[in-house]
């Protein structure tokens, strides 16, 4: 059996048993319930999202805003106006498959991880999720959709076009779209957006830019997790840079696609962690003009914790 066909079979099972382990073992919230709210901010006020993880990559869920420093371009905020754990959030997911010529080898296989993470980025009834194929031009392959059945059928459709005989890849293109006009048109609850990106980051055939994309993406507060491909002939490639950047400007990852299986189960049930369960501040910035200008965001964590994720910074509302 192919190793895209044992992908197939055993990493729901293992994706499965995992998240039932997950939702007999959450942490309890160190502020407050998880109720579910809506996302709204006077334009003076600034609502950042984060994640906090230990060493071992598990979630740390018992910060107290006064362990943290927030920096809202380098300054710290007038004042903090709320600080909790949100958990069990929704999760506005897409999923955007590279099926560009340097992709065939690997196509099966990420469309394997691909269908695998509907079931973890589609267990809420209020999740949705969409799916997006690319090479040189852009196809809407399933619609925003809650039915993980119905987004699996999308992912497979994946390659199917034909249109992966053009030569040509516009990843920027693809994420800003997606930004734009899936995840800036979305409704309903405030939640976690995220893009699944199935790539190996070389992009030559965009109009816009990385920086284009990325502030797209900061627009409509939309985290990019990559599974990265390592293609032959590719020791001068640009792509692992490029994917590292899109996703740490937006507070994601990067992965291999070529991992086990049983450490792809564990990064998707990693990200679905870092989606569901995430800190809310909202504060005052010491300095805010409405020029539209771009403020870069920093949290400054104790010893105990590893990393923070968190986007890199908003932009000011306009005049």
């Amino acid at each position: 059996m192919h190793r895209h066909q044992l992908f197939s079979v055993l990493l729901p099972v293992m994706l499965l048993a995992a998240a039932r382990e997950v939702d007999s073992q959450v942490n309890e919230p160190a502020d407050e319930s998880a109720e579910t709210y809506r996302l709204r901010v006077p334009v003076d006020e600034v609502s950042v999202t984060f994640y906090a993880s230990d060493a071992h990559g598990l979630a740390v869920n018992d910060l107290r805003a006064e362990e943290l420093r927030f920096l809202d371009n380098g300054r710290s905020p007038r004042k903090i106006l709320s600080f909790a754990l949100r958990k069990d959030l929704p999760i506005r997911a897409g999923i955007l498959v590279d099926t560009s010529k340097s992709m065939r080898g690997h196509l099966a296989g990420d469309r394997a991880i691909a269908s695998a993470s509907a079931l973890l980025s589609l267990r809420q009834k209020t999740d949705r999720a969409f799916v997006m194929d690319f090479g040189r031009l852009t196809h809407i392959l399933q619609p925003w959709t809650s039915d993980p059945d119905v987004l699996g059928a999308g992912v497979r459709k994946a390659g199917t076009s034909g249109e992966g005989r053009l030569h040509g890849t516009a990843i920027f293109d693809t994420v800003q779209r997606a930004c734009l006009y899936q995840f800036g048109k979305v409704e309903g609850e405030a939640g976690s957006n995220v893009i699944l990106l199935f790539s190996d980051g070389e992009d030559n055939a965009s109009s816009l830019s990385l920086k284009d994309a990325v502030d797209m993406c900061q627009r409509n507060r939309t985290v990019i997790y990559a599974f990265r491909a390592d293609v032959e002939g590719g020791s001068g490639s640009t792509g692992p840079g490029t994917l590292a950047e899109l996703t740490s400007e937006t507070g994601g990852r990067v992965f291999h696609d070529d991992d086990s299986q049983a450490a792809i189960a564990s990064e998707l049930q990693m990200i679905e962690g870092d989606l569901r369960s995430r800190y809310e501040v909202v504060y005052r910035p010491a300095a805010l003009k409405h020029d539209g200008s771009f403020h870069r965001i920093s949290v400054l964590a104790p010893e105990r914790v590893d990393r923070v994720m968190v986007r890199s910074g908003y932009y000011a509302p306009g005049r």
